[in-house]
């Protein structure tokens, strides 16, 4: 057993009771969310539900662009505009930090591999002794052509479980999949490989 379970078109609300009943398990602590078009529909759908006292959580973006917070483009002042009224601690991605261990790392991937901001061409090692280190994607995403700030595989998987939410795309899922048989050794690979040496549960909403 690889220790992942792969759940089938779960929408929004389905996974936001998810992530509802795992941080409420967790009673409080640090987790790490992604960024993009994915997760925001969810978390929103979390936070209307109401289930969560972010009161008890530091929230830190998984990685983030170099950009102002008031930027459209800021994966912080995004989730700082949401979660911060609710009394979470937001966190903004400094190298100078050391991230903590999380309750919950929750991932999305891109097609081509890419989690948090380690893309192909960045060669994200699982030995990396940097928790946050700045990267270019190359080639740069049209539609956010900006340099990253990222948590690296060390940090992300300093974690009690990991999840995944990959917004029903199959090209996605078909990475995954490969990964998970050790046929590429993409990002998602490495990560993958990184979880199952410390026996993580990895839940991925498909």
């Amino acid at each position: 057993m690889d220790g992942i379970s792969i759940i089938e078109s779960a929408p929004a609300g389905a996974i936001s009771a998810w992530l509802a009943a795992r941080l409420a398990a967790a009673g409080g602590g640090a987790l790490t969310i992604p960024g993009g078009s994915t997760p925001f529909p969810i978390l929103e759908a979390l936070i209307a539900a109401g289930s969560v006292d972010w009161r008890a959580f530091d929230v830190w973006p998984n990685d983030d662009r170099l950009v102002a917070e008031d930027h459209e483009a800021s994966n912080t002042g995004r989730i700082r505009k949401l979660l911060a009224p609710l009394g979470a601690r937001i966190v903004a991605l400094d190298e100078a930090l050391t991230p903590p261990h999380f309750a919950l790392t929750w991932l999305g991937m891109g097609a081509d591999g890419h989690i948090a901001s380690l893309f192909p061409n960045t060669d994200p090692r699982a030995d990396d002794p940097r928790r946050i280190i700045r990267i270019t994607p190359d080639p740069l995403p049209a539609h956010a052509p900006f340099d990253r700030i990222t948590l690296t595989i060390p940090a992300l998987v300093d974690s009690d479980a990991i999840v995944f939410t990959l917004g029903g795309a199959a090209d996605k899922r078909a990475v995954l999949e490969a990964a998970r048989r050790g046929e590429n050794d993409l990002p998602i690979a490495r990560l993958l490989v990184a979880a199952r040496a410390r026996g993580l549960p990895v839940t991925v909403f498909a």
